[in-house]
């Protein structure tokens, strides 16, 4: 796959889209020749696409960015944000969110992918800190004896696991890609 002209992670425009390219593999037959298979990702809506490389050529490349914007509030079914730098608001899909709306805390600042200057989508930080709004009293604990866990309603709603030492009130660290505990925030009491 010598001198192919995409990267994962960069962002094209094809057909009035723009796509962030996830993969590409080279596909062989037995008397043909091979061809390039591109998984793409609609910017937009967050829709699967495939494509052959010589559908995409050629191939134009679209630049991006990151900023920060602060969280403000829900508005059914989209989430607004205020750009930290010209303090213009912008609603947010669930594309764009990408399954962070449980992880969202008004006022926090996020960063956010632009694509020509807009709003793509919001990249979650991988351990956010979360209050533990009620916990199960250790007689509901699961496990065996050196890893027990009990159940923890988070103040964003989710429902983790936790060791029985976590109580109502504490500031716990939750892995934002497995929606699972991470480890007790010391900073946060």
């Amino acid at each position: 796959m010598a001198n192919i002209p995409l990267r994962r992670g960069m962002f094209i425009r094809h057909q009035n889209h723009i796509y962030v390219v996830q993969d590409f593999n080279e596909r062989h037959t037995a008397k043909q020749r091979p061809t390039v298979h591109v998984a793409l990702r609609d910017v937009r809506d967050g829709r699967p696409v495939d494509r052959t490389l010589d559908d995409l050529m050629p191939i134009d490349e679209v630049s991006h960015g990151y900023r920060s914007f602060q969280y403000l509030y829900a508005k059914s079914p989209a989430h607004v944000f205020m750009d930290s730098e010209t303090f213009e608001e912008h609603e947010f899909t669930a594309a764009q969110l990408q399954g962070a709306e449980p992880f969202l805390v008004p006022g926090e600042t996020y960063r956010v992918m632009c694509v020509e200057s807009r709003p793509a989508m919001l990249e979650l930080p991988e351990i956010v800190s979360i209050k533990v709004e009620f916990t199960a009293p250790p007689s509901h604990s699961v496990g065996a004896a050196a890893n027990i866990t009990k159940e923890a309603r988070l103040e964003n709603g989710l429902e983790i696991r936790v060791p029985l030492f976590i109580k109502t009130g504490d500031v716990i660290r939750v892995d934002t890609r497995s929606r699972s505990y991470a480890g007790k925030d010391h900073g946060g009491n």
